[in-house]
């Protein structure tokens, strides 16, 4: 996860859904191609959820980047990782070039992709690897409603600026083609979230991800204000069957770039 002025994570919290937000990250793996020597890099690797299928896979060393201290704890005890460096994703660079870069849901909290992507893709080896997925889902009312709501009731308290972004996909067309051999492609996973008396289950998902940056700029009274709103409109927008599951369709955008090998 990338660095900023808010709280560290709450790996419990993250962890609660780990299956679901781990599918993606291994399609991803699935499609990337043969690698040239050299190591492999978890970009934004939180709490080690894809360390071991990293390992695994491409049986070399893999080193674990991000700024939650917290989260490198967990990813520790995967036994994943030849090196663990607590670090910002903006301003990591190699030591030695990578056969493979891979970020799973991290990089949609930095900005400037312009920048930092062709700036990732350059670190790499001849014929490497730079393999992303983001999600894609800020105009879906589990994420959009949390905005509007927060824009409605708390002006001008929220810092956009910090919270999870991504460009359009033919920006990132344009920007990663003439780099190499590149691949885009959407997937909207239909998750089922277990029923939950406590919070309305979209609520459950996203608050410890998307809204984290709107709640911890309100104080309690704020953010359960905040919070009953919000659930009152997903009750309509994702309502619960009748065991109180709910079936949440949540969309991922993958970016696959090989860099062309050494002639």
């Amino acid at each position: 996860m990338s660095a900023s002025s808010h709280s560290d994570w709450n790996p419990g919290a993250y962890s609660r859904f780990r299956g679901l937000r781990l599918r993606p990250a291994l399609d991803l793996l699935k499609a990337v191609p043969s690698l040239p020597p050299g190591g492999v890099v978890d970009l934004g690797c939180g709490n080690g959820a894809v360390g071991a299928a990293l390992s695994s896979t491409f049986g070399r060393p893999v080193m674990g980047i991000d700024s939650s201290g917290v989260m490198l704890e967990e990813a520790q005890k995967t036994g994943a990782y030849s090196d663990l460096s607590k670090t910002d994703i903006a301003d990591w660079m190699p030591e030695r070039a990578p056969a493979l870069i891979f970020s799973n849901a991290a990089l949609q909290w930095l900005p400037d992709h312009e920048e930092l992507l062709p700036r990732l893709a350059g670190y790499l080896a001849p014929g490497g690897t730079l393999a992303i997925q983001v999600p894609h889902q800020n105009n879906a009312p589990s994420h959009r409603v949390w905005r509007s709501l927060a824009e409605e009731h708390f002006p001008n308290r929220i810092d956009w600026s910090a919270a999870p972004d991504v460009m359009l996909p033919a920006a990132y067309f344009h920007l990663l083609s003439p780099l190499g051999a590149f691949d885009m492609w959407e997937t909207d996973y239909y998750q089922v979230l277990a029923a939950n008396k406590d919070a309305h289950p979209v609520r459950s998902y996203t608050e410890s991800t998307y809204a984290r940056p709107v709640l911890e700029r309100l104080d309690e009274a704020e953010a359960e204000r905040l919070i009953a709103t919000y659930e009152a409109v997903m009750e309509r927008a994702y309502p619960r069957g009748a065991d109180g599951r709910v079936l949440f369709p949540l969309r991922r955008l993958f970016l696959l770039l090989t860099l062309p090998a050494k002639a």
